[in-house]
């Protein structure tokens, strides 16, 4: 979006700056009296002579260069210049805004698993968000060789690592690696501090990464799924309960009415049968355990040795027998 037009030539040159761009060089170094600058929102303009920054623009505009660029830069040390001649100066735009990636492993990788021969091969997929931070740091490592910087650019360099630093992350973070979901917010902040250092020294700072899924092997997939079903039918009492308290609690008269009348029917004999069943065994063990008492008592009295009758007492002499 940023462009310069020259008035003396009624000529209007310009250059669409597309969203992808994370910076474009103006291609003519001369700037003529008439010129005038448009900065757009999101862009910085940054003047440049000999390679080195003399001035950056920051707020979008209409400038004229000779009334407003001039003077700003002229009053810059070590960079004095008036319109005697044409001026020759380099003008980069710049995009400030976060840039969004989705990105995807290039292959499968291999993650040793015990049991599995060779490792688990996962896959997964998600986003980095990035900007640019330092202009010093783009213009020495890029803007020398380069007319313009695609976001393109900055996905080849970080996926051509992000295979391996995803292994590394998910072998130290992956505690449960049948369920890699659950650690993926440890696992992507260690990657978005190691995928910063990789493109550091290009001037820009990864502002967010996230991984949004883990795919597993078909075979491996259908694993988990049928352990997670068997845990779930590990507690069937609990699910016909609460299957039968939604049925109850759906029911709005007509069919449905009659459909929670029954269900209400079915858990009330549940509920009755439980409760059967658990006097029966409380009634069992006071059986026992009257037995287990009465046999324990002599059948005579060790004091006077007159027979018993199964008392707590001996009816003879008084002796406790119990």
């Amino acid at each position: 979006m940023g462009l310069f037009s020259n008035q003396l030539s009624s000529v209007v040159e310009w250059k669409e700056f597309r969203e992808d761009m994370i910076f474009w060089k103006w291609p003519n170094a001369e700037l003529k009296k008439g010129s005038r600058l448009i900065i757009r929102p999101g862009q910085d303009a940054i003047f440049l002579n000999t390679g080195r920054i003399e001035g950056i623009f920051t707020d979008d505009g209409d400038y004229d260069i000779e009334s407003q660029i001039i003077p700003f830069l002229s009053s810059l040390k070590g960079f004095k210049f008036g319109f005697n001649t044409n001026l020759r100066a380099e003008v980069l735009f710049v995009n400030t805004k976060e840039f969004t990636i989705k990105w995807g492993t290039n292959n499968a990788i291999n993650i040793p698993v015990a049991g599995m021969p060779g490792g688990m091969p996962i896959r997964a997929f998600g986003t980095l968000n990035f900007k640019v931070n330092d202009y010093i740091k783009m213009i020495d490592k890029i803007v020398g060789v380069k007319d313009s910087y695609l976001v393109e650019d900055v996905k080849i360099r970080v996926t051509a690592v992000l295979d391996q630093l995803l292994m590394k992350w998910i072998t130290k973070e992956g505690k449960d690696m049948f369920n890699l979901q659950a650690n993926a917010y440890d696992i992507a902040k260690g990657l978005q501090t190691d995928l910063d250092m990789e493109i550091f020294d290009l001037g820009l700072t990864v502002t967010g990464f996230n991984i949004m899924s883990f795919n597993y092997p078909e075979e491996v997939q259908r694993m988990i799924t049928k352990n997670a079903s068997q845990s779930m039918v590990g507690d069937m009492n609990r699910y016909q309960q609460m299957g039968m308290i939604d049925a109850m609690t759906s029911g709005k008269g007509g069919a449905g009415g009659t459909a929670s009348e029954m269900a209400g029917m079915m858990m009330g004999m549940n509920m009755a049968n439980q409760m059967v069943n658990s006097m029966n065994q409380m009634n069992s063990g006071a059986g026992v355990q009257s037995a287990a008492q009465t046999a324990a008592k002599p059948n005579f009295c060790p004091n006077c040795g007159a027979k018993t009758t199964g008392a707590n007492f001996c009816p003879n002499c008084g002796q406790k027998l119990a």
